[in-house]
C-alpha cells in the first residue's frame, strides 16, 4: 500500500521515458527523470516521499520535505490568493493551508508553525495552523523530569505554548520563561507535570540539585566568555539576569551562592569576578 504524505520504500516496476513507475502492477507511481539515478535498475527499492501533483496524482520524489503528514514544522508563508495560502515545506510544490485552516489569517513573508494531514476527498497533503486536534493524546510514556524538545508555536495569557517531542502539547508558563521566545524556536526543555488533561506543563531547567549544577555551569561560562566578570549582582533586576543569562533571579542568585562558597567566584560591587 503506497502512503501518500510519506516516506515510502517501493520497488522499481520498470522504466519509462517520464521516468522509473514505482510499486506494482495495480498500485504503481512515477518518480520522474529528474529525481532518479541515472544508473536506476528494474527491481532496486527506493525509498521516496510520495504526494499529489498539481493535478492531484500521486507521484514519488526523492526530496525532502520538511515536514510529512502528522509532524509539525514552522514554515514561511509564500504566496495567498482566493482559495488560502500557501506554505514552502521544501518541495517544488508548495503547502496548501485552506482558510478554513487557518487559526488567523496569514499573510506572505510569516512564519506559521502548522500540522499536516491528508485532505479526506483529495488525499492533498494539507497544513493547518489550527492546531486543536492534531496532538497526540497519548502522554502515559512520558514522566516528570524527562529531557524533551520543544517547538515553539503560540502564545496565550499563561505562557507560551510548545509541541513537545513532535507530538504533544505543552505549556511553559510565564513564570517558567526565563528566556525570550519567538514562533518557531525549537528548545531543549523538561516535563514538569503530565497532567489529567493530556497536556504537559514543561520547564527549560531542570529541577532540584541537577538545575543548580546548570545554573553553575551557566555563570561558570558566561564569565569565561567574558573576560572574568558579570555586571550582575543579587540587587540586578530579574529582566537583566534573564536576557545575559537565561536564568530566574532565583536560580541566579543560588548559583551565585554555591560558587562563592566554592571560591569559584568574588563578589565585587556591581558584579561577580572568576576567581584566579
Amino acid at each position: 500500500m503506497i502512503e501518500i504524505g510519506r516516506y515510502n520504500t517501493l520497488q522499481v516496476l520498470r522504466l519509462t521515458p517520464q521516468g522509473p513507475r514505482l510499486g506494482t502492477e495495480e498500485h504503481n507511481i512515477l518518480l520522474p527523470r529528474r529525481f532518479a539515478r541515472r544508473n536506476t535498475e528494474e527491481g532496486e527499492w527506493l525509498e521516496v516521499f510520495v504526494y499529489t501533483d498539481s493535478e492531484d496524482i500521486p507521484v514519488a520524489t526523492t526530496e525532502k520535505p520538511y515536514a510529512t503528514v502528522g509532524e509539525f514544522a514552522c514554515l514561511k508563508v509564500v504566496d495567498v490568493n482566493q482559495h488560502g495560502a500557501f506554505l514552502d515545506w521544501g518541495l517544488p510544490k508548495d503547502l496548501f493551508v485552506p482558510f478554513g485552516r487557518q487559526y488567523n489569517p496569514l499573510e506572505v513573508g510569516q512564519h506559521v508553525v502548522v500540522g499536516l494531514s491528508l485532505h479526506d476527498r483529495t488525499e492533498r497533503v494539507i497544513g493547518s495552523s489550527r492546531l486543536a486536534g492534531l496532538f497526540d493524546d497519548d502522554v502515559e510514556h512520558l514522566k516528570a523530569g524527562q529531557p524533551v524538545s520543544l517547538l515553539v508555536y503560540g502564545f496565550n495569557e499563561r505562557g507560551a505554548q510548545v509541541i513537545v517531542q513532535g507530538r504533544h502539547a505543552g505549556l511553559i508558563f510565564h513564570d517558567r520563561l526565563f528566556k525570550r521566545v519567538r514562533i518557531g524556536d525549537q528548545l531543549d526543555g523538561f516535563i514538569e507535570q503530565v497532567r489529567d488533561d493530556h497536556r504537559l506543563d514543561i520547564s527549560l531547567q531542570r529541577a532540584g540539585q541537577d538545575g543548580m549544577d546548570d545554573a553553575q555551569r551557566t555563570v561558570l561560562h558566561a564569565l569565561e566568555a567574558r573576560d572574568g566578570w558579570l555586571a550582575l549582582h543579587d540587587k540586578s533586576p530579574p529582566n537583566a539576569i534573564r536576557d545575559s543569562l537565561g536564568l530566574s533571579k532565583k536560580a541566579f542568585k543560588r548559583a551565585v551562592g554555591s560558587l562563592y562558597k566554592a571560591r569559584r567566584i568574588t563578589l565585587e560591587d556591581g558584579g561577580i569576578r572568576l576567581a584566579d
